[in-house]
């Protein structure tokens, strides 16, 4: 919003399970209670010096790392006849739509545009559907119509025939996959960009969750990282967004974040370093699921299968008795725990992703993506969230600067004077559509002369709090937003205070929470005294309206 960093905590109260228990009783403990947090029921112990596959994690992200500048070095050579099917694909549907969809006018204009995207981008294949996943997570920033069109590709892509995953399944173990289960489903859960997931139950009876990697899915996504990096320094500069993003910069941190989800076997470290994070914080209203102690492999995953009902489903909140608000308080605590005080976090929060089980505990699936920060960078965000409570404008800017945010060089005095971040608090409700469209370039045009550009870690924690942001406002729309905020700052001033003072440089009793940054944060005055998240949809609808009418 004009005037003020639009960087805050949408925070929420001390977590608490709905059910009362902690992850069961000290007597009903399971063997890695201490390692993670994990189920009670164990079908098999995590121990991990005993994991052949856990100890090489690290050298096979090393190795990542370094592929990556020959992945995503741009060549003046035209990438050949991927480049040429890209072209066609997203071609014909803009085409096709601007030929009979775009006369339905408005929101069917949108969404006739938006089922042609997805469907070009089902038919690319991996990449593109990865990046329609990171759609689907952008509620508020990109159309309704085009998130509710790229949901689907989060769980409901075309899955590989049978055949092709028995392939792969046997490939990867060495024998038969009757060998392995007693029984194991054609039809898959779930079927999304890099991989599907299956039932399945092992010789022993117990039930699992398999997750196989598609066929020639590296081939793929190589060529596509070869097409985007040739594409990309040509956008630099022509379109403010894209420009503003960096475009040759966002291919480096999605050719990183996609990298990495081709090995299974990150994915399956990081489902235990999240979980011993979340053990350690004390977060016991978070379940993670144990990867399988021996079948786990580049392009395998068998899982411990747990049950519980979609987080964004809130009929089943009502049918189990289960509190919609607590779920997403305690979720909002966790992601902001693991992320500031040991700079590990699910970095791919999304509706398919969590499950929420009749207890009212939470499952996360899914650890692909996991956002890792430096200490430099996690102090940095430390500074960024205390600076944002405390509505201290030139704090913030220094911590989005030591975050790679902004060039080490910058004049922060400078930046908060041009995005006018001392000035009076504008609301942008009662601006003009034209008044509306000058400020945003204005502030764009101030962000590029400067340098600006968005991290991977920045990336991924903004991408999730988007996510949490849609879920207030399905599940708890009218949360006093202010209130909220409030809690959390005390929340984590009394929980990790001293720690995170000290870490930096700070006194303790230097800290005091200013609402009304918070407030100006929102684009409201300072006079109010509660928002829910019903009032900010309604002043979010009403700038969306402005800036339309004058597009």
């Amino acid at each position: 919003h004009s005037g003020k960093v639009v960087v805050t905590l949408v925070g929420l109260t001390p977590p608490t399970s709905q059910t009362g228990r902690v992850n069961g009783s000290p007597a009903e403990r399971a063997d890695d209670y201490e390692l993670g947090v994990f189920t009670n029921d164990e079908p098999w112990t995590i121990v991990p010096d005993e994991l052949a596959w856990y100890a090489g994690v690290p050298a096979l992200r090393a190795a990542t790392r370094r592929r990556l500048p020959a992945l995503i070095a741009p060549s003046r050579r035209f990438p050949g006849q991927r480049a040429l099917k890209v072209v066609r694909h997203f071609g014909v549907g803009i085409i096709s739509w601007f030929l009979t969809g775009r006369r339905k006018g408005g929101s069917e204009s949108t969404a006739d545009l938006s089922r042609r995207m997805r469907e070009a981008a089902e038919t690319l294949g991996p990449t593109y559907i990865k990046l329609g996943q990171i759609i689907s997570s952008g509620e508020g920033i990109f159309p309704p119509e085009l998130v509710a069109e790229f949901i689907r590709c989060r769980d409901q892509v075309p899955p590989e025939t049978f055949d092709k995953v028995r392939a792969v399944v046997e490939a990867e173990l060495g024998r038969p996959m009757e060998h392995i289960f007693a029984t194991f489903e054609r039809v898959p859960l779930a079927a999304a960009s890099i991989a599907q997931v299956h039932a399945a139950t092992l010789l022993d009876g117990t039930q699992v969750v398999v997750k196989v990697q598609r066929p020639s899915v590296d081939e793929l996504v190589h060529q596509d990282l070869a097409v985007m990096a040739w594409l990309a320094p040509m956008l630099v500069g022509r379109i403010p967004v894209a420009s503003l993003a960096n475009p040759p910069a966002l291919v480096e941190v999605f050719a990183h974040t996609i990298s990495e989800e081709l090995d299974f076997r990150i994915e399956a470290a990081n489902m235990l370093d999240v979980a011993q994070v979340f053990a350690k914080l004390g977060q016991r209203q978070f379940v993670v699921p144990r990867p399988h102690t021996d079948l786990v492999t580049r392009r395998l995953l068998v899982m411990e299968r747990l049950d519980g009902f979609r987080f964004d489903d809130l009929q089943s909140y009502e049918e189990h008795d289960v509190d919609a608000r607590a779920v997403v308080r305690s979720g909002m605590i966790g992601f902001m725990e693991g992320a500031l005080i040991h700079g590990v976090f699910h970095g791919d929060l999304h509706g398919g992703n969590i499950y929420v089980r009749p207890d009212g505990l939470t499952a996360l699936l899914d650890f692909g993506i996991t956002g890792r920060m430096s200490e430099k960078r996690r102090l940095a965000f430390v500074k960024l969230l205390i600076a944002g409570t405390m509505n201290d404008a030139i704090g913030q800017l220094g911590a989005l600067r030591d975050l790679g945010a902004l060039p080490g060089d910058t004049d922060l005095a400078q930046v908060a004077k041009d995005l006018g971040l001392m000035d009076e608090v504008v609301d942008p409700t009662t601006m003009q559509p034209e008044e509306l469209v000058a400020e945003l370039q204005r502030i764009v045009k101030a962000l590029l002369g400067y340098g600006a550009r968005m991290p991977k870690e920045l990336m991924l924690f903004v991408k999730n709090m988007v996510f949490l942001d849609g879920a207030i406002a399905r599940l708890a729309p009218d949360l006093d937003l202010i209130a909220e905020i409030s809690h959390v700052a005390t929340y984590f001033a009394t929980t990790h205070g001293m720690e995170l003072a000290a870490q930096i440089g700070m006194e303790p009793d230097e800290y005091e929470f200013d609402a009304g940054g918070i407030k100006a944060a929102f684009g409201v005055d300072g006079s109010i005294e509660s928002l829910t998240y019903r009032e900010l949809q309604e002043r979010r609808e009403i700038i969306r309206k402005r800036l339309r009418s004058r597009a």
